[in-house]
């Protein structure tokens, strides 16, 4: 593969794990990054050890207790700034993404493009930071609800979003005041040296330490992240496993939290359904990053009496998904990140198939046309299940689709809510009742339900995140810049004598 665009990222043959402000001279083991289309090495990284961890997190700090008293809407120029940068690049951006985690040029250009949208979102957010005045008790007093910049946000990423995940998080916390330490998957951190290197070169000397950047192993570097006092909120992005250590350890320290775990998404599609709708919703949300998405859609729950209808038309489309290289413009299905993936894919039919299920297209690794080899390639998947079988509750970052029978609303909100995560879900229908009985308190009881789209492709503009054991965070949209920063409750006397509240009476 042609890698010299990487040059123009800044990106070498060899690269510091670690900055500060400056690149650092880091002494911890090589990492080789691979592409997952064809295996080959596409640079290395010098990982950083627990004393680079320290040197960034203190840089960090410095910057943050600086950058807070700039006004907002001053700190929003600078990310305006990182923005436009982001878009000037937005072609290799993009290309990058595709090369390092695999993602077809559409979705690789996308990614790029949220990191311009949510940038452009922060900028006008920097102008909006507001509080709240509240009417006091007592007299001659006023009182009001203030936000103050937090700290240092710790951001651990993982590989199917690459940058967008960063970018959804520093941009926000950078107009709320904050500096931002990352850490990313060592599957792709060559992503996150190109996003740094972008971001750094706008903040410029003075504030370049805003966007701290520390890439090495959990042991040492991770750990370190999750026990640093300096760090008041670590973002995290992950599997829920992930999840269960990130969250306790941080909580010992009083530390805060922001999690975005696992998801097991359904779509409900009912008898009056728009199937031309559903069919194109479907396959997106089930084979767009070739299923490696927290929002892919896993779970099809049919009413019976199209249900013949729409699995033929299913298996018509999915046999129609052209599988390899992600680079080229016809390909729709391209590598999982790695050959680990590729084994649980082959478990999870294997489980499927013992349990009862019937595949209906897919269930094996895929052969790429043109000779393409090292990747990871599996066949996009439908699997029939008349009841919900033990693997169905199981999420499996592949290309598998559960298809189950319905008979009712209520029965599809009841299987859609029964898995241990909450995070995306979906309903086809044409019946408004049924569509806000869906988006009712007693209906999906995850954090994003959506009626007649798919579960997949949210926008910057919503907060996104989930229920359950997919954690309870949110982040980009609405009012997510909120736990980037801590609320602060004043009252103000501005009379010559002292009212208790509560009518309290102290003494004469």
């Amino acid at each position: 593969m042609d890698l010299s665009f990487l040059a123009e990222l800044g990106i070498g043959k060899t690269n510091s794990g670690a900055y500060d402000g400056t690149w650092r001279k880091v002494k911890g083991d090589e990492l080789v990054v691979r592409s997952p289309i064809d295996g080959s090495e596409i640079g290395r990284v010098t990982m950083a050890t627990a004393a680079d961890y320290a040197a960034v997190s203190k840089g960090c700090h410095a910057s943050f207790l600086r950058w807070r008293e700039l006004p907002a809407p001053k700190r929003g120029d600078f990310v305006r700034r990182i923005g436009e940068a982001f878009r000037q690049k937005k072609e290799l951006l993009g290309k990058l993404v595709t090369l390092e985690a695999g993602k077809i040029v559409q979705e690789g250009l996308g990614e790029a493009q949220e990191c311009v949208d949510i940038a452009e979102f922060a900028t006008g957010l920097s102008r909006q930071l507001y509080g709240l005045t509240i009417a006091s008790e007592r007299p001659q007093h006023h009182m009001r609800e203030s936000w103050h910049p937090l700290g240092t946000v710790g951001i651990i990423t993982a590989f199917n979003f690459p940058i967008a995940v960063w970018a959804w998080n520093s941009m926000l916390a950078l107009v709320c005041g904050d500096s931002c330490l990352w850490k990313p998957s060592l599957k792709t951190p060559l992503t996150a040296i190109a996003m740094t290197k972008i971001a750094a070169e706008v903040l410029g000397k003075e504030w370049g330490a805003l966007v701290g950047l520390v890439i090495g192993p959990d042991l040492a570097v991770g750990s370190a992240l999750l026990d640093d006092p300096t760090v008041p909120l670590v973002s995290a992005t992950g599997s829920t496993r992930m999840g269960r250590i990130v969250g306790p350890r941080v909580a010992q320290r009083f530390g805060r939290t922001l999690l975005e775990l696992g998801g097991n998404n359904a779509i409900t599609v009912l008898a009056d359904a728009d199937l031309g709708l559903v069919v194109r919703g479907t396959v997106f949300g089930a084979v767009g990053t070739a299923g490696q998405r927290c929002t892919t859609t896993r779970r099809l729950l049919v009413h019976e009496s199209i249900l013949d209808d729409l699995q033929a038309r299913l298996v018509k489309a999915y046999a129609q998904c052209k599988i390899g290289n992600p680079f080229d413009k016809r390909t729709l299905v391209g590598p999982l990140i790695d050959e680990a993936s590729a084994k649980a894919f082959d478990h999870a039919v294997a489980q499927a198939v013992a349990q009862g299920g019937k595949v209906l297209i897919g269930g094996k690794r895929a052969k790429v046309p043109g000779g393409l080899k090292g990747g990871a390639y599996v066949e996009p998947t439908i699997i029939r299940c008349d009841t919900c079988i033990p693997i169905v509750k199981e999420e499996t970052f592949a290309p598998i689709l559960y298809i189950l029978p319905i008979q009712s609303v209520d029965e599809a909100i009841e299987l859609n809510n029964d898995v241990p995560q909450g995070l995306s879900s979906s309903i086809f229908t044409t019946d408004v009742r049924a569509a806000e009985r869906f988006m009712a308190a007693i209906g999906s009881d995850c954090g994003i339900a959506n009626v007649n789209i798919g579960t997949s492709g949210a926008e910057i503009g919503g907060a996104f995140g989930g229920e359950k054991e997919t954690g309870g965070g949110r982040e980009s949209g609405s009012d997510s810049w909120k736990v980037y920063m801590r609320r602060q409750t004043n009252t103000v006397n501005w009379g010559t004598s002292l009212p208790l509240a509560q009518g309290i009476t102290f003494g004469d």
